[in-house]
C-alpha cells in the first residue's frame, strides 16, 4: 500500500469591515486551491438535480457554485486558532455530529449555510474529513478528502495566515500570491495606508 501524501494548508485573513479592530474573514487554500472550489465542484450534482426541476440562477451554474459559501469571520486570531484546531462555538458545530463549519454563508451568518466537516486532532495531525451541507441530508458525504495535515505545519500555518491588505471580504478571485500580496503592502504603504 502506498503511504498517503500530507496536504498542505493555508489560511487566509482579512479584516472584515466595520469598527472591531480584530475580526477578519479567515479563508483556506488545500494544496493550494480555495477550500470553496473544491466544495463548488463536490456539490455540482447536488446542484445539478436541483436545477433540473427548478429555475437556473440568475448569473448561471458556475458563479453559482463559486458564490455559495464565504470564509469564517472570527472575533479575532485567538478565536480562529481555537476554531480551527476542533474548539469551535457552539452556534458552528452540528449536533449529535460533533462536525464543524469550515466555511460559512456569503450573508455574513456563517450558521446559515455552513459546510461541515469532522476536524480530528491528533499529536501528529489534523484532519478534516465528512464534508457535508447539513440542509441537504439527500447530499450525503460529498466526495472531497479527507485532507490530513501534519499538525506542526497546520500549526504554524494557523500561527501565521497569509494576512490580505484592507478590510472586506475573501473573494475566490482575490490573487492571494505572496507577489501579489508584496505589491498591494507596497502600494498602501507609499499611499499611508496600512495594510
Amino acid at each position: 500500500m502506498t503511504p498517503t501524501v500530507p496536504n498542505t494548508v493555508e489560511f487566509l485573513r482579512r479584516l472584515y469591515p466595520g469598527d472591531d479592530p480584530d475580526r477578519a474573514a479567515w479563508g483556506v487554500r488545500i494544496d493550494g486551491t480555495d477550500l470553496r472550489a473544491l466544495v463548488a465542484e463536490a456539490t455540482r450534482a447536488g446542484w445539478s438535480h436541483e436545477w433540473d426541476t427548478s429555475e437556473e440562477p440568475p448569473d448561471g451554474r458556475e458563479a453559482y457554485l463559486m458564490s455559495q459559501h464565504a470564509p469564517l469571520v472570527m472575533a479575532d486570531d485567538a478565536h480562529a486558532r481555537r476554531h480551527f484546531l476542533g474548539d469551535p462555538d457552539p452556534e458552528r458545530r452540528e449536533p449529535g455530529t460533533g462536525a464543524m463549519a469550515l466555511l460559512g454563508c456569503i450573508c455574513g451568518t456563517d450558521e446559515c449555510w455552513p459546510m461541515m466537516a469532522t476536524v480530528t486532532v491528533t499529536a501528529l495531525t489534523v484532519t478534516w474529513s465528512g464534508f457535508h451541507q447539513p440542509y441537504r441530508p439527500e447530499w450525503g458525504v460529498l466526495a472531497m478528502g479527507p485532507y490530513t495535515f501534519p499538525r506542526t505545519a497546520y500549526e504554524q500555518a494557523l500561527a501565521a495566515p497569509v494576512r490580505l491588505p484592507g478590510r472586506g471580504r475573501l473573494y475566490v478571485s482575490d490573487d492571494y500570491s505572496d507577489e501579489a500580496n508584496s505589491e498591494t503592502a507596497a502600494d498602501a504603504e507609499g499611499s499611508g495606508e496600512t495594510p
